[in-house]
């Protein structure tokens, strides 16, 4: 998921949390599952235009149930959310973003999930932790994200590069092999600055051993593997390996195709943008698992279904949600929009199970790393993102950045 959540947005969800954490649970009556009534969904993006098509098949075997699905922007989601929040007007079922969850689990808005039906053991445990908060779980895994490494094997040939970066080391070598030998104009795209770089520097953190919060609810914005991720990941710009200012919206595959950037981490969706709009680089590109420093880490995203602590539907809407994420569910929701399921129990037949690339995905989504649970971690990661565009322009050391950064967010943190 790529989070659009404003400052504007998180100055509001503040003010309506006050009035929300203590209205949970709903006011009204409950329908059966099996009685006849309409459940009110909001979906995300590319999920919402698809998951219309899922629900007319649903309400064929299910004619007692009507789902009205609404197709939601990400770019207005967490707003529209936190409106619809402080209204009491949630719908009964809802997309949420792995980056928002808790916040909205702070509030009291969402209903924690019978664990009894939706059962831990089958879905990746990264995508479960997303989640949970203060001991309860509040969504169902639906989808599963996570970044891996994307690169010309075309161009890499040309370079003397064998094979995939299996070190970080090895990924700044390729990355000026490329250059020098392949002539393209960068080695790799890594975001300079802007919303949501922590995105971009994730891969070289986790794999450092670094984090921004740690399990136990510290600032270690600053430790030593976060400054040594900060100093690698500003090397490349400093080189003049990646690029200093990236333009709004920039569409990375359109410089993979014409190969000025050879290599980019990327999410899964990438490979469907890339088969479909640039045919002629079938067999010239490859993706691998991220290089590995102290470890081969990822982040986790993607989204979870929840239902509203305020819906009067929320047997149907359990049912519904059971529908779209067991594995035969999640088999059919891959092949209608290539997301990575979240139900491992899916990954043991077909093109899941087969295919080589998927297998690379799987690989890497088993030791992704969640984000810790913090009602303000969009306040948090905005911190991080003005540290590295420091270190990007050379306005700052890397400790100095963090130093900074690590001061504003132990004001931030959850005791």
């Amino acid at each position: 998921m790529n989070r659009a959540a404003t400052t504007a947005a998180v100055a509001v969800t503040l003010a309506s949390a006050l009035t929300l954490t203590a209205c949970g649970g709903s006011s009204g009556s409950q329908a059966s599952a099996d009685s006849k009534q309409t459940l009110s969904v909001w979906a995300m993006g590319t999920e919402g235009e698809k998951l219309a098509d899922v629900a007319k098949v649903y309400e064929k075997a299910n004619p007692n149930i009507t789902v009205k699905v609404t197709p939601i922007g990400w770019d207005v989601a967490h707003q529209k959310l936190v409106a619809a929040a402080a209204a009491g007007k949630l719908p009964d079922v809802m997309q949420m973003g792995g980056s928002y969850m808790t916040e909205f689990a702070d509030m009291g808005a969402l209903e924690p999930v019978d664990t009894k039906t939706f059962q831990k053991k089958d879905f990746f445990p990264a995508g479960w932790q997303q989640g949970e908060y203060e001991g309860e779980t509040y969504g169902v895994p639906w989808y599963v994200d996570t970044r891996v490494l994307f690169y010309r094997t075309d161009l890499a040939e040309k370079a003397g590069v064998d094979k995939a970066p299996a070190t970080m080391a090895e990924l700044q070598q390729a990355a000026e092999k490329y250059q020098k030998k392949a002539g393209t104009k960068w080695g790799l795209s890594i975001q300079p600055g802007g919303l949501d770089t922590v995105q971009s520097f994730y891969q070289f953190l986790y794999s450092a051993g670094g984090e921004i919060v740690s399990k136990d609810g510290k600032a270690v914005a600053n430790s030593p593997a976060a400054v040594k991720a900060l100093e690698n990941y500003g090397s490349y710009f400093e080189k003049g390996l990646s690029e200093k200012s990236v333009r709004p919206g920039y569409d990375v595959t359109k410089d993979f195709n014409n190969g000025s950037v050879p290599m980019f981490f990327g999410g899964p969706w990438i490979m469907g943008l890339i088969d479909e709009n640039y045919p002629d680089l079938k067999g010239k590109w490859a993706v691998a698992n991220v290089p590995a420093d102290e470890t081969s880490a990822s982040m986790a995203g993607g989204s979870a279904l929840t239902i509203s602590a305020d819906s009067e539907h929320k047997a149907a809407a359990e049912e519904f949600i059971k529908y779209l994420t067991d594995a035969k569910g999640q088999a059919d929701w891959y092949k209608r929009t290539k997301d990575l399921p979240a139900n491992v129990n899916a990954w043991e037949t077909g093109e899941l199970a087969t295919d080589p690339n998927m297998q690379i995905w799987k690989t890497q989504m088993e030791s992704a790393k969640v984000s810790p649970a913090q009602p303000k971690w969009t306040e948090i990661t905005s911190k991080i993102d003005s540290a590295i565009e420091k270190v990007v322009q050379g306005k700052a050391s890397a400790q100095s950045a963090l130093d900074a950064a690590q001061g504003e967010i132990e004001g931030l943190v959850a005791k």
